[in-house]
């Protein structure tokens, strides 16, 4: 399929990432699997070569590039590698929009460079046990306290919390009983902080290279000076970067189900089943023709949202229609595609084995599909 989504600049820097993750990622990501965890080091790489500061303001070691499709060729270079580079994905399009859209002066000079050199690593924690999608019930508090506030609470389901250096916190600075989502804050909690302490790291069914945990908060006193945006108003801002945040899922969907098609391909061409390529029944022809026209359908809506993002124009209905789209075409398209390798497909050293259990999640983190399918339906009128 013909994509005019990208530039000449794109591409450029689509064949310098796909150098670094054949010399770089490639050789050591089964070590990382079973470590759980994507090494510092990595980020510092990365840092070094310009990828983590492309959207970073100029003055602060990055290039000041707003442009979204760059982070579209990470995601899918990554895919076609058969890895992710889920807690990168995590720093660039969830966590660093926060810092580049409420970070005021002197919290830019603290934290940019080291953001863009890869130095410093970021989550934000925003789900709580028992919570979920319901943002407006969160019920971590932080109360003021002079010119610091005073955190207490749990949340869970990090990812990259491990590691961070920097953690944006969603806290309930005020309660106004007659508006739930009035009253939050966005507080950066720094590594090291008395009374911040990181819990279980999550055994997950997939990803299982991207670190997931809990962290706790008792009564961490957060300076002032950390707090990003105004007090009470992080609800609006949480909803501000959810296009984005859904659309990072929805392209990592459709760059993953290209990957299970192209290693699918390149095994029924190969695999003899009864004396002849398992490429060669009708079955399978039909199978693989039906996943490639689904990817190219999602490709294709996928391709106009990017667009749509980068220029501000995407709706967070839209996005969710995206998300919900790319996100049921991948479970569909790698379930079709692990058949065809039958009893291997269960076996983990084929990545077909790898890409189902890391699909698992995309319909339901960012929102779940049902989330998507209200807020869809409230578009509608309904």
């Amino acid at each position: 399929m013909r994509r005019e989504l990208f530039t000449a600049d794109h591409e450029a820097f689509r064949q310098l990432v796909r150098d670094f993750v054949a010399k770089d990622v490639v050789p050591h990501y089964t070590e990382w699997e079973h470590a759980g965890r994507l090494p510092r080091e990595l980020f510092e790489k990365l840092g070094s070569l310009g990828v983590l500061g492309v959207s970073i303001p100029e003055a602060y070691g990055g290039a000041g590039l707003h442009d979204y499709r760059y982070n579209v060729v990470l995601q899918e270079e990554a895919a076609r590698a058969l890895v992710t580079l889920g807690t990168v994905r995590t720093q660039l399009d969830v966590v660093l929009p926060y810092f580049l859209a409420y970070a005021d002066e002197d919290q830019r000079e603290r934290w940019f460079p080291g953001l863009a050199a890869g130095r410093l690593l970021t989550a934000v924690a925003m789900t709580e046990p028992g919570t979920g999608s319901d943002l407006a019930g969160i019920r971590t508090t932080a109360v003021r306290d002079g010119d610091a506030y005073v955190l207490s609470g749990a949340k869970t389901f990090i990812t990259g919390g491990l590691l961070a250096d920097l953690v944006i916190v969603v806290a309930r600075t005020s309660a106004d009983p007659d508006n739930r989502r009035a009253g939050l804050t966005l507080l950066v909690v720094e590594d090291g902080m008395p009374g911040f302490t990181r819990g279980r790291v999550l055994d997950k069914m997939g990803i299982k290279v991207q670190d997931t945990v809990e962290l706790s908060f008792d009564e961490v006193r957060v300076p002032v000076a950390n707090r990003l945006g105004e007090e009470g108003e992080a609800f609006g801002y949480l909803g501000h970067n959810l296009p984005q945040e859904r659309m990072t899922v929805a392209v990592g969907s459709v760059a993953q189900a290209k990957a299970a098609l192209d290693t699918t391909l390149e095994y029924v061409r190969e695999r003899q089943v009864f004396g002849t390529p398992v490429a060669s029944f009708q079955n399978t022809k039909f199978e693989l023709a039906a996943v490639a026209a689904e990817i190219e359908a999602a490709q294709t809506m996928l391709d106009r949202a990017v667009r749509e993002l980068v220029d501000g124009e995407l709706s967070g209905a839209d996005a969710a229609k995206v998300k919900l789209f790319c996100t049921e075409m991948q479970a569909r398209a790698v379930d079709r595609c692990l058949q065809l390798f039958g009893g291997y497909g269960y076996i983990l050293e084929y990545p077909i084995a790898r890409l189902y259990a890391d699909a698992r999640i995309t319909r339901i983190y960012a929102g779940t599909s049902e989330v998507m399918k209200v807020i869809i339906a409230k578009s509608l009128g309904l």
